[in-house]
C-alpha cells in the first residue's frame, strides 16, 4: 500500500492528495495528513507520496515544516517517494513549488529514493529549486492558475509512478 502523505493550510493541497489517491486507487493507496502521523508509518511502508504546498520564499507548509525534523533523522534506505508540490507561478514566480526541494534533498540525504520526475513545460516561473535541467523532481500543481490542467497531470503522473511505487 502506497502512503500518501499530505500537509495542508488551506484545503487545496488537501483536495489534490485526495485527487492523488482516487487516481491510485484505493486499492493501492491511502491517505495521511502529516500532523497525524508519526514516524513509524514511514518506518512500516516502502512507497509513500509525500505532498506539499509552497508558502513565502519557498517554505514548507506548516505541517511539514513541524515533521520535517523527524524526517531528518530517519533512516529511508530502500524507500520509494514520489513528490507532489502545489504552488502559485504567478505571484510567486522565483520560489516556485521550492518546498518539493526541501524534501528531495532530505529524503535523499536519508538514503531514499525519489521517482516521478515531470517536465517544467507548461509552466511559467523564473525559478524554482525543485527544477533542475527542464525538469521537476516530483508533479507540480497549481491550483492558482492552472487548475484546469490538475486533473490531467495528476493522471499522466500517476500512470508513471504507479509501476516504480508497487
Amino acid at each position: 500500500m502506497i502512503a500518501v502523505i499530505f500537509g495542508s493550510s488551506t484545503m487545496n493541497t488537501e483536495f489534490a492528495a485526495q485527487r492523488v489517491v482516487r487516481a491510485f486507487g484505493s486499492d493501492t493507496a491511502d491517505l495521511h495528513d502529516v500532523k497525524t502521523i508519526s514516524s513509524s508509518l514511514i518506518e512500516r511502508r516502502r512507497s509513500m507520496v509525500f505532498i506539499t504546498s509552497t508558502w513565502g520564499a519557498g517554505d514548507l507548509q506548516d505541517d511539514w515544516e513541524a515533521f520535517f525534523p523527524q524526517l531528518q533523522q530517519m533512516d529511508l534506505t530502500g524507500k520509494i517517494f514520489a513528490l507532489v508540490g502545489l504552488g502559485d507561478q504567478e505571484n510567486y514566480p522565483d520560489s516556485f513549488c521550492d518546498s518539493i526541494a526541501l524534501l528531495n534533498q532530505c529524503i535523499l540525504q536519508q538514503g531514499g529514493i525519489v521517482v516521478g520526475e515531470t517536465s517544467t513545460e507548461g509552466y511559467n516561473f523564473k525559478h524554482s529549486r525543485a527544477a533542475r535541467d527542464h525538469t521537476f523532481v516530483g508533479l507540480v500543481l497549481d491550483e492558482d492558475n492552472q487548475a484546469d490542467l490538475t486533473d490531467t497531470r495528476i493522471r499522466d503522473w500517476v500512470s508513471t509512478v504507479r509501476p516504480l511505487l508497487s
